[in-house]
């Protein structure tokens, strides 16, 4: 069986933080990414290279973002097996989870042209870039199963408590990336379709990466795959269910923010800019709340699967306590030194003067938001996933006409609106929470109460 099966006399918030530091540091190196492209890109005669760029990485952040079902699934599923100690399933999970994300990203190569066409209409960009981000498209496209297929397998070792694989495959993938574009553009003198290759050529070096450790894991994994709970379509029920909402959650989490940046767009530029600037102080909150969410879900899965609903509850505190000290600094930091983080930011006048003018909001969004993280990892580890999905509806059910009754008030009516939307979140995710400690998850559940208590949501 995994290491992670000789984990239980350790306390929690060292469980935790084991699990999150190296999650925390991946996530670090994802803007250095971002910065590279934008350096390389920028350097070029002419400013419609990162304009293409920069609209086609976007469309692909929203378009691969909307599979992280594949990643999430997979924890939540792996965890609970683990926790049964069920190696053969363990085994089974990630063959499942290739193959569907194998589908899917064959799918997407074939059939994904009309989703690019439509995707870069509705970011509305000139036609210069516009054309440009198309050849990016078709280009990126091609790495689409390695993406599916890394996300399946980082999901994978996260359930068997193993984040550090999630930093050396991060590692791995950015290093080559920002290698390789240096290369294609300033040594061989490409543009935008060089960023796209080396984000391609990433992409299948990590795929490669990644399967040789899983080779190393599988090594330790008692057991055998089962063909037929890999090739027989009736063996996907729980993946699927689980994968289906998820699926839904995330579609509504990417409406909120195509809505938000529309809404702050239909106000001009210079709000827009102010917005985005902003945005990037929710990104960095994000990457630390992250971390302990996705500890969240390996631990707390694993004590859904033992059928240990007290040290789940010890998950969950020691979790909290992690995510409130971190958004409570965060909250502190934007406060104190907000402005400074703007200027870092950007070094237009109007754009910083018009960020500030809605940094408050900036203040009070971890503090709320928080919850939203932390429960959500709770809830993929126990794969609680409906209650998951019904907080984004119970959320743009209160967004989207707060919105319409406070357009009178600009972009602040726009944030709290959103402000409104991650806290409805929380306390929907939060109200669920409370009720299930005290029905399915009790410390006290007894053995005919379980199954109902690890029925996936």
């Amino acid at each position: 069986m995994t290491s992670a099966s000789n984990a239980a006399t350790t306390p929690a918030p060292q469980r935790i933080w084991a699990l999150a530091w190296p999650i925390i540091l991946s996530n670090i190196t994802v803007p250095l990414l971002g910065l590279v492209d934008t350096a390389v890109v920028g350097h070029l005669p002419d400013s419609r290279y990162l304009a293409g760029v920069t609209l086609g990485a976007t469309l692909f952040s929203f378009l691969y973002w909307g599979f992280g079902f594949l990643r999430m699934g997979t924890t939540g599923l792996t965890s609970q097996a683990v926790g049964r100690e069920a190696d053969g399933e363990v085994r089974n999970l990630l063959g499942q989870s290739l193959l569907l994300a194998l589908v899917i990203g064959l799918g997407l190569i074939v059939a994904g042209g009309p989703l690019v066409t439509l995707g870069l209409w509705l970011l509305d960009g000139s036609a210069a870039a516009t054309e440009l981000a198309a050849e990016y498209a078709r280009i990126r496209l091609l790495s689409a199963p390695a993406v599916l297929a890394n996300y399946a397998i980082l999901g994978w070792f996260l359930g068997q408590q193993n984040s550090r694989v999630t930093l050396a495959i991060l590692v791995l993938t950015n290093g080559v990336n920002i290698a390789l574009d240096l290369l294609f553009v300033v040594g061989l003198g490409m543009t935008s379709d060089g960023v796209a290759w080396a984000t391609v050529i990433a992409d299948y070096t990590a795929l490669a990466f990644g399967l040789w450790l899983v080779s190393r894991q599988l090594k330790w994994l008692s057991g055998r795959f089962l063909r037929h709970q890999i090739l027989r379509l009736a063996a996907y029920g729980e993946l699927f269910r689980v994968n289906a909402n998820l699926f839904v959650r995330t579609l509504g989490l990417l409406f909120a923010m195509a809505f938000f940046t529309s809404r702050g767009a239909a106000q001009g530029d210079t709000v827009l800019a102010a917005n985005a600037v902003l945005l990037q102080f929710i990104m960095l909150t994000s990457y630390a709340l992250d971390g302990f969410a996705h500890a969240a879900e390996a631990l707390a899965g694993r004590a859904v699967g033992r059928r240990r609903f007290d040290e789940f509850g010890e998950v969950v505190k020691s979790a909290a306590r992690f995510s409130l000290l971190t958004a409570g600094a965060a909250a502190l930091a934007f406060a104190l030194g907000g402005e400074g983080l703007i200027a870092l930011l950007t070094g237009l006048p109007e754009v910083r003067e018009t960020a500030g003018a809605y940094l408050p909001w900036m203040v009070a969004m971890p503090l709320v938001a928080v919850w939203s993280y932390l429960l959500d990892g709770v809830f993929i580890g126990a794969t609680a996933i409906r209650e998951m999905r019904n907080s984004i509806f119970a959320g743009l059910a209160v967004y989207l006409p707060l919105w319409w009754l406070t357009q009178g008030l600009g972009n602040h009516g726009l944030w709290l609106s959103f402000l409104a939307f991650a806290t409805v979140r929380s306390g929907v995710l939060a109200a669920y929470y409370r009720h299930h400690r005290r029905t399915r998850w009790r410390p006290d559940v007894t053995a005919a109460r379980v199954d109902d208590a690890i029925r996936p949501g």
